[in-house]
């Protein structure tokens, strides 16, 4: 029987076990999913097994940076706790550190890479059980700028980062950029009005002509106000059309005078990541039928 990437990568979220330590057990079971996961548990690799199917959604989003390169990188736990334990602290600071030093730009290949003889990958899956709570590098983001890049991660809790590469050198202005970003709300989506996809200014557009207000009104005012809504929304979606956040008087792209911004990325802690409901009572009442 062979096996497929699909297949390593599901093994490997049903054990914690290191890419290579998966594949090498797919190979030496030919490709049987059960027989694979005993092979690691015989082996002794596959004790962070139980604790695969948690939801991590704490955790931190930390930054490295270069002169003209940074990356950002989540890496999250089940608990508050547990990434404020010192193992875990000093293990995001060399997953950071090593990100940089390879450009990392992918997931895959921070996972892959090297961390003092080992994969990435597969300290994380030790972490894991030496703390007892899933650890999990969810993703990465490197940006590279012909002028500089500004990182910003929000000191209270770290929970959220940002990467901001400018096409000049004025290191401060790009610092106030990425302050803005983390702090904009609503968060940007994109740079410029140009990017913004033809199906989403669409639907915006359907969307607001459809509103009850406009019922009954001519065909020609309905387009003229809903033109004018849909700019606006847009408008607060574009990074350099938004009210700077130091000076709401002034847009972003005002602030930056000549400068452009090349990049953007921001991570907010846990985004995505569908948090377990935990229900204690019932919990409770499990435990005192054991």
């Amino acid at each position: 029987m062979s096996f497929t990437a699909k297949d390593v990568a599901e093994l490997r979220a049903m054990t914690g076990a290191g890419m290579m330590d998966c594949k090498n057990a797919l190979k030496e079971t030919d490709g049987n999913m059960d027989e694979a996961v005993n092979y690691l548990r015989q082996k002794g690799i596959a004790k962070a097994a139980k604790k695969a199917g948690n939801v991590a959604a704490e955790g931190v989003v930390t930054s490295a940076s270069g002169s003209n390169a940074a990356v950002l990188v989540e890496i999250n736990t089940q608990t508050d706790f547990a990434a404020k334990n010192e193992d875990f602290i000093a293990f995001v600071k060399q997953v950071a550190d090593t990100a940089l030093a390879n450009k990392t730009a992918t997931i895959e290949a921070l996972l892959a890479a090297d961390l003092g003889g080992k994969s990435v990958a597969d300290t994380q899956t030790e972490l894991t059980a030496k703390i007892g709570e899933k650890i999990d590098v969810r993703r990465v983001a490197l940006v590279e700028a012909s002028g500089t890049v500004a990182s910003y991660v929000h000191p209270v809790g770290s929970k959220i980062g940002v990467l901001v590469g400018l096409s000049t050198d004025a290191a401060d202005k790009a610092a106030d950029v990425a302050m803005h970003v983390a702090a904009a709300s609503p968060a940007p989506e994109f740079i410029t009005r140009d990017e913004i996809p033809a199906d989403v200014i669409a639907k915006e557009k359907e969307i607001e002509s459809q509103k009850d207000d406009l019922a009954g009104k001519p065909a020609e005012i309905v387009e003229k106000i809903v033109t004018g809504r849909v700019d606006k929304l847009l408008a607060e979606r574009v990074l350099l059309e938004q009210p700077f956040v130091k000076d709401p008087g002034t847009k972003v792209s005002a602030f930056l005078g000549g400068a452009s911004v090349e990049a953007c990325v921001r991570f907010n802690l846990g985004e995505g990541i569908e948090k377990k409901e935990e229900d204690y009572a019932a919990e409770v009442a499990a435990a005192m039928k054991v």
